[in-house]
Formats: structure tokens, C-alpha cells, sequence
């Protein structure tokens, strides 16, 4: 059985989305990443997950969650998915640029899982993607029956 699992990316930079889908690309990480390019996507996105009758399969086994967002921020997004019954076993990795405390403290208030400062160097970007990909979508044993890797 393959184990590796699908990648919600939620990231409006295009420059942060090729990077981190060139490094998860590389280290073979994936069966698919889903881009949604602010948080209103994100959220369509989980919720036609939902709808679509798959069950946990449906859902992603990691969502990559960038805090400054259009339309809707990323706390909202968080704050949404762990408020919803279906979808508060997703783990969520905040994958920013804001080392401000309130913002950290914030994210982790709300049940983020892991709050990633994105690193400037290339390289360092490419191994914090390589090592999230590895921990999330392969080691990370989700909850016997909640989100099944699909």
C-alpha cells in the first residue's frame, strides 16, 4: 500500500508555491498536491472534500497553510477546520513568513499542529519542505479512522 498522501498547499506567493512544489516534487513526497490560492479556496475545497461522499479518504493528510492570505486569512482557515467535526483531525502546518509572537501564539490557540517559519535560502526552503513532506505524508500516523491517507 502506497502511504504517501495528498498535500493541501494554501500559498498566494507564486515564487513560495513553485519552490515548495519543486522541493516536494523532488523528494517524491506526494500523490498529489492540491494549490489553493487563498483561503476561500482552501475552505471550498475541504468542504466539497466532505461532500463528495469519499469520507476521511477524501481529505488531504496534510494541509500547508500560509497565515496572510486573500479573502480569507489563514487563522480563519484554521479556526474553520477545527471547529468543523469532519475536518478538526486534518493536521495543519502553518507555512509563513511571520515570526510575530501574536501571530504564532494565535495559530497555535486555535489547534494548529506545527508553525513553520519559511526560510529566506533557497536550499534551507527546500530541506524545511523536504522534512514537513517526510513527517506529514509519511511517518505521521493519523487517528485509526479519521483520515486514512488517500
Amino acid at each position: 500500500m502506497n502511504k504517501l498522501g495528498r498535500i493541501l498547499l494554501v500559498e498566494d506567493d507564486p515564487k513560495d508555491v513553485e519552490l515548495t512544489l519543486t522541493a516536494l516534487a523532488e523528494y517524491n513526497l506526494a500523490n498529489e498536491v492540491v494549490l489553493a490560492r487563498d483561503g476561500e479556496e482552501a475552505l471550498g475545497y475541504l468542504y466539497e472534500r466532505g461532500k463528495s461522499g469519499d469520507g476521511p479518504n477524501s481529505y488531504p493528510a496534510v494541509v500547508l497553510l500560509d497565515l496572510k492570505l486573500p479573502k480569507v486569512d489563514g487563522l480563519e482557515v484554521l479556526s474553520r477546520i477545527r471547529s468543523d467535526e469532519n475536518m478538526k483531525a486534518i493536521p495543519v502546518v502553518m507555512l509563513t513568513s511571520s515570526r510575530e509572537e501574536r501571530d504564532v501564539v494565535d495559530s497555535y490557540k486555535l489547534g494548529v499542529n506545527a508553525y513553520v517559519v519559511k526560510p529566506v535560502d533557497f536550499h534551507e526552503f527546500v530541506n524545511a519542505i523536504k522534512e514537513l513532506g517526510v513527517f506529514w505524508a509519511i511517518i505521521n500516523e493519523p487517528p485509526p479512522g479519521s483520515m486514512k491517507r488517500g
